[in-house]
């Protein structure tokens, strides 16, 4: 079977009709705002491509999400973001990688490029707040003595990364919501970056892709978890 028959059966014409337009904006903002930064647009290109795969609980949605993470610390370093920077190289990625774990350990049935969905309880998320409550106040100090720019959104940008990735480990659809509410704070804060320079308008369209592609992914984990009860109670009977 060619490459091209395996995305079609794998992917749904939704997903691939998502994922064409999320590349075509992104590229055609890189060509009118920016035209220089390749490593933006790389990050971008590799950035909506993990969420595509995210969508559909596959662990190589993690794998690019790692890749992703140490390019764009890498880019918000050049705008003194340290906040991000230190966010995606140091929790992010790390986050990532220990998700990545998760979901290869925990397929559906047989099925490897499935993960199997999980609900959390009310002593995972109290858990949760007071470790995203930690993170959120010793970050701000520590981005506070790095002079970090525009502080308030850096640090609320940790709250909701720290949260979504707790959720991703956990294999629970909210991480794809909690992405999304990152993806808000991150056009507020590059919308500021782009105040001064305005290549980083390439930036937003970015986060805006990548707001709707986390949507679309919340509301397809949701159908998946449906499914697998579904399957599960079935099996059972």
């Amino acid at each position: 079977m060619s490459v091209s028959k395996r995305i079609g059966n794998y992917f749904s014409k939704t997903e691939i009709t998502l994922w064409c337009l999320s590349v075509f904006f992104i590229i055609t903002s890189f060509c009118i705002f920016d035209k220089e930064n390749y490593l933006t647009l790389t990050a971008s290109l590799i950035g909506v491509t993990s969420l595509i795969f995210n969508a559909k609980g596959n662990p190589a949605g993690q794998i690019l999400m790692i890749i992703f993470s140490i390019i764009y610390g890498m880019i918000s370093l050049s705008f003194r973001y340290y906040g991000e920077m230190i966010t995606y190289l140091g929790m992010t990625a790390p986050m990532a990688l220990i998700a990545l774990i998760s979901w290869l350990k925990n397929p559906y049935g047989n099925n490897h490029s499935e993960v199997k969905i999980k609900s959390v309880n009310k002593k995972e998320i109290s858990f949760m707040l007071i470790l995203a409550l930690t993170v959120t106040v010793a970050f701000y100090f520590i981005l506070n003595a790095f002079n970090t720019a525009n502080i308030i959104p850096s640090t609320i940008s940790v709250t909701t990364s720290f949260i979504a990735m707790f959720l991703t480990y956990k294999r629970n659809p909210y991480f794809a919501l909690a992405y999304a509410s990152n993806d808000i704070i991150l056009i507020i804060l590059w919308s500021l970056a782009a105040y001064e320079d305005k290549s980083y308008i390439s930036v937003i369209v970015c986060f805006i892709v990548f707001l709707v592609n986390d949507i679309y992914g919340f509301i397809n984990w949701l159908r998946m978890q449906k499914r697998q009860a579904t399957e599960c109670i079935k099996q059972v009977s």
